[in-house]
């Protein structure tokens, strides 16, 4: 999943940045509504974070200039801890959720997480397909009752998958929701995690998880329960 952070504190930029990141997020950073603006126009984004308080563009105009570039990814706006006037604008410009200054940064990633279930339609933290299932609060994937071991790459890979199953995903998608914007776009990155996620997950086809449809990108089939332990 990639994140826009939109944060004009240095310290809690970075500080959430490291955070979100060690949560297996690629994230792109703003230190103003400007240039956040200008991020959240180019690059496509799972989420994105946005503070009210934004030199250049304030975070409720930077709201309201992204819904109307119709960018309908979800948006958790930061406040200060009195100002129930900035959720009220914030959720009124088109946010979906807020957080109040000071917080616990697993609760940015709680919110965050539960932003992008609720975008991809998906109500609860796990996520099932057939046997193969991912509970995204803890990062954790199982095959039947088998806990797999995953790199963060597998991982990022396999979740957008299982958020969008069914769905046909081009290369250059992934590589864009999965890793920044400095990230190398003709890499064969993709490739070779999807080969490797067939390796963990479905070595003998059996299962049919990851389909290639040549010229198109991949896709997650929706498999049955059977044989689920």
């Amino acid at each position: 999943m990639r994140l826009l952070l939109v944060e004009d504190d240095c310290a809690l930029q970075a500080n959430l940045k490291q955070h979100l990141e060690d949560a297996n997020f690629g994230v792109d950073c703003a230190a103003d509504g400007e240039d956040g603006l200008f991020l959240a126009s180019e690059y496509p984004y799972d989420a994105a974070i946005i503070d009210v308080g934004l030199p250049k563009i304030n975070g409720i105009a930077l709201i309201e200039a992204m819904r109307k570039r119709q960018l309908d990814y979800p948006v958790l706006i930061l406040t200060a801890r009195d100002s129930w006037q900035d959720k009220v604008a914030g959720l009124d410009a088109g946010a979906d959720d807020y957080l109040t200054k000071p917080f616990h940064p697993q609760e940015l990633l709680a919110r965050v997480k539960a932003l992008i279930r609720r975008a991809a339609g998906k109500a609860s933290p796990l996520l099932e397909n057939g046997p193969l299932t991912i509970n995204t609060s803890a990062a954790e994937v199982r095959l039947g009752n088998q806990l797999v071991n995953l790199s963060a790459s597998e991982y990022r890979l396999l979740e957008y998958l299982m958020l969008h199953q069914g769905a046909v995903q081009a290369k250059t998608v992934l590589i864009e929701h999965l890793y920044d914007q400095d990230f190398d776009l003709d890499s064969n990155v993709i490739e070779v995690f999807i080969r490797r996620l067939r390796r963990k997950l479905d070595p003998d086809n059996a299962l049919g998880l990851i389909e290639t449809l040549r010229g198109q990108g991949y896709r997650m089939n929706c498999v049955g329960r059977k044989g689920k332990e």
